[in-house]
């Protein structure tokens, strides 16, 4: 979705920004590719510098509840210091590097309901304004692809995905915020939790996974929160019986049955000013220091199986589609 709006603090006649996203999505650490068409105003201006700000729709809790906000999580500027001549048309190509931890927005080509934008934002004379919002579609590293039908084949549905606001306690992770995919339990384990959420946090050499475990409670015991940590490199991808070892993972999770007061590994600090400190957000949670063996697993055919069908069609497609175009299309904050 493009739009070209004037240059707001300059008014009628000032120069139009349109970019413009090569088809596809993107990759976490890969590269994104596109340009940007300038065309001149009523007289000549000097471009003082064109940037691109990666933007997300987060969520963050904090003592009043839930809120949400657009989060700008990374700025390249991708071209400056040129004169833009009156009704001059002017093509900028850019190639910039997507940040490891980018979240997911789709599978095997289906929204997952998390909402990324480019926003493009034009210096001129001093004024600054950020005129074109694009959306943003980055699909998953195949290890990423791999834990996903994985646990699909296991029996686990799609429920739902979002960006909270904060940090995971213990993890390398450099964003501000964290994505978390919501599974429905496979049947095997239906008795033992409401749901798995899953968390990527990918890097150069690797990724870790973070799985959480909402537990169901026994009839003299309340339910808790369980957390594990396990990490896969990316070149082994192509082998390990994937299935098999995100079976192991989820097995070792459900089974856990240490202590989970000690603290909370996760920290929040929503974009207002509420902050949380280590020990708040999600209640007593338990990190479990473990770390996978070296192999990977098979990379997984697209369309196989599994996760993607709770995605397409029904009323999560339907509000997936409403709340893409809400953003788009109202989205005036600047972050």
């Amino acid at each position: 979705m493009v739009f070209k709006r004037l240059l707001g603090s300059l008014g009628v006649g000032g120069p139009t920004v349109d970019t413009v996203l090569n088809p596809g999505a993107a990759r976490p650490g890969g590269g994104l590719t596109g340009q940007v068409h300038l065309k001149g105003g009523d007289a000549d201006f000097d471009i003082e510098h064109i940037t691109l700000e990666l933007v997300a729709r987060v969520e963050a809790e904090h003592e009043d509840g839930e809120s949400e906000g657009v989060v700008t999580f990374e700025r390249f500027t991708v071209a400056g210091g040129f004169r833009l001549a009156a009704g001059q048309h002017h093509s900028l190509p850019f190639t910039v590097t997507l940040p490891w931890e980018t979240p997911i927005t789709e599978l095997y080509g289906q929204p997952l309901g998390i909402v990324l934008g480019v926003r493009t934002e034009l210096a001129v004379a001093g004024a600054k304004d950020k005129g074109d919002l694009d959306q943003l579609a980055v699909g998953p590293l195949p290890a990423q692809e791999a834990v996903l039908e994985a646990l699909g084949q296991l029996g686990f549905g799609f429920r739902s995905a979002d960006l909270e606001y904060g940090h995971i306690g213990g993890t390398g992770q450099q964003l501000p915020f964290y994505q978390e995919i919501e599974l429905t339990p496979s049947p095997q384990y239906a008795h033992q939790i409401n749901e798995i959420e899953v968390t990527f946090l990918a890097h150069p050499a690797g990724m870790d996974i973070v799985l959480e475990a909402d537990k169901r409670g026994g009839l003299f015991s309340q339910g808790h929160d369980a957390l594990t940590r396990f990490t896969v490199s990316h070149d082994t991808v192509a082998h390990q019986d994937w299935n098999t070892l995100v079976d192991g993972w989820i097995r070792r999770l459900v089974d856990h049955r240490a202590s989970y007061a000690s603290h909370a590994p996760y920290g929040h600090q929503d974009p207002y000013g509420h902050g949380h400190g280590q020990g708040h957000g999600h209640d007593e949670h338990h990190h479990d220091g473990h770390r996978s063996g070296p192999g990977m697993g098979t990379v997984v055919a697209a369309g196989a199986a599994g996760l993607a069908v709770g995605v397409v069609g029904g009323m999560v497609a339907a509000e997936v589609v409403d709340e893409v175009g809400d953003f788009f299309e109202g989205d005036d904050e600047d972050s």
